[in-house]
């Protein structure tokens, strides 16, 4: 880093030196243009007055300069050199108005420098600065008229004096206020700074997180550009915070997954290594009798194997049924494992049912479809399981005796498909979790047969698949199942 960039000054600073720095600059040129002016003002009106002034004197044959001053009452300062007829003589008018002969030397001095006609400016080693005005008289010689400068200099100088005070007490003034309002103006931004420097101090990487940390609601008034700064920022760590919550659920539920699945697969696991083991066991302890085994004996061993084969088969369908099942869901999640096609849906609702009535011949089974049929885009297997996966959740998960009602309708451009129940309903507890991954509803529902918990996430899954919705509502005595599917999609391959 360049040390340019390391002492490079703040944002107040650098506004409140540009806005000074502009002012002064204006102020200077101000100022120049009023000195110039006023200096020009004070020069006119001294010209004017030593025109009028030597008007005004009135030269007699023979008279000189001092005797032409003493004739009319001068102001003090006023200064006379006349030359006629060859003879060269100068006074001026003191400080006591009196009439104050120059010396040869003085007068030499000032005809020397001043020019032939016109007006100039001297300054006089011994009176000061002077305006002197020259003017011919003829072929009798020349007057040269001067009036002193110095109190118009002098008051020209008090002037630019205050001019420049007030100036420089007005930046002063100008950069307290300005300093003032731009520390004001930027504090929501140093609140932003100080936010997000505590929200970057904290851990975000893992574990359970919450941002706590907003701008405050002060300084976060988004009537202002500055002021929306930091009501973007509490908007965008609303939107974190939400983000990081649903990352930390997401990490529970995944956990909770791997829990789940581990225990379902041990189950099966443990059984195929159980009976694996008595098989090996038994196999093991006919083979050492050798020819002292009975005939009864080894219908027993024989009978012993073929049941722990019978049980490490159920246990392995279990576990390919289980993996299966979650191979389906990742194929779901990454949009594939579905092809498209024209559906009939009130087919597969009347063939679902039929199959469901096959298995639960106890429940009652009604079909409620239009006589046209309601034709979707989709995947008629996977929607096929869907209708079977809802119908045997209302069939093991409810008495005998219970009427189980499918429908199909359309709805607004879409198609609905609703499975009903008047069982005991689904607990509120467990209702919103229905779908989610090995969630059962034992807890409501008498559990009648063994299962892996996934018809339920597998169903929405397809259903999220086919760009539609499902959704449950139950009370006691009235259970329903409703998937929405678009009827007739633009393009049902994305």
């Amino acid at each position: 880093m360049s040390a340019r960039a390391r002492h490079r000054w703040s944002l107040q600073t650098r506004l409140i030196a540009t806005v000074v720095g502009m002012v002064a600059l204006i102020l200077a040129m101000i100022g120049v243009a009023t000195a110039t002016t006023l200096r020009a003002i004070i020069s006119d009106s001294l010209d004017s007055e030593i025109k009028a002034t030597a008007s005004s004197i009135h030269l007699s044959p023979g008279s000189t300069a001092q005797d032409a001053l003493n004739k009319g009452r001068q102001q003090n300062g006023t200064l006379l050199i006349l030359q006629t007829f060859g003879t060269l003589t100068g006074a001026y008018v003191d400080n006591d108005s009196s009439v104050v002969a120059m010396t040869d030397e003085e007068i030499a001095s000032i005809v020397a420098s001043v020019p032939q006609a016109g007006l100039t400016t001297l300054d006089l080693p011994s009176l000061g600065d002077y305006r002197v005005y020259t003017t011919s008289l003829g072929g009798n010689g020349f007057a040269i008229l001067g009036m002193s400068a110095s109190e118009q200099i002098a008051t020209l100088t008090k002037i630019l004096t205050t001019v420049a005070l007030m100036t420089a007490g007005g930046l002063l003034l100008l950069a307290a206020i300005i300093a003032l309002v731009i520390r004001r103006s930027l504090r929501p931004l140093r609140a932003v700074a100080v936010t997000a420097t505590r929200v970057a101090a904290q851990p975000l990487d893992a574990g359970e997180v919450t941002i706590t940390e907003r701008v405050p609601a002060e300084e976060a008034d988004a009537s202002d550009e500055i002021g929306r700064v930091g009501a973007a920022l509490n908007t965008l760590l609303d939107h974190v915070d939400t983000s990081l919550a649903a990352r930390q659920r997401n990490e529970e539920r995944m956990r909770a997954f791997v829990a789940d699945a581990s225990h379902e697969l041990r189950t099966p696991l443990a059984a195929i290594r159980g009976y694996s083991e008595l098989s090996l066991r038994s196999l093991a302890q006919t083979q050492a009798a050798g020819a002292r085994v009975t005939r009864a004996q080894l219908e027993t061993s024989s009978a012993q194997s073929q049941q722990g084969l019978e049980r490490i088969q159920a246990a392995s369908l279990r576990m390919t049924t289980l993996v299966e099942d979650l191979l389906l869901l990742a194929r779901l999640d990454e949009g594939k494992e579905l092809v498209y096609g024209a559906v009939d849906l009130t087919r597969v609702v009347v063939d679902a049912v039929a199959d469901a009535q096959a298995a639960g011949p106890d429940h009652e089974w009604i079909i409620d479809v239009p006589e046209e049929p309601v034709v979707v885009a989709g995947d008629a297997s996977r929607l096929h399981q869907v209708v079977a996966n809802l119908l045997t959740n209302a069939r093991v998960h409810t008495p005998e005796g219970v009427h189980v009602t499918a429908s199909v309708a359309t709805r607004g451009g879409r198609a609905v498909l609703r499975v009903t129940d008047d069982g005991p309903g689904i607990d509120p507890a467990v209702a919103d979790g229905l779908f989610e991954r090995f969630a059962r509803a034992d807890s409501s529902r008498a559990r009648q047969t063994g299962g892996t918990g996934l018809g339920l996430s597998i169903a929405k899954a397809i259903v999220t698949a086919h760009h539609g919705t499902i959704t449950v509502t139950s009370e006691p005595g009235a259970t329903v199942f409703e998937v929405s599917l678009p009827a007739r999609p633009a393009d049902p391959a994305v």
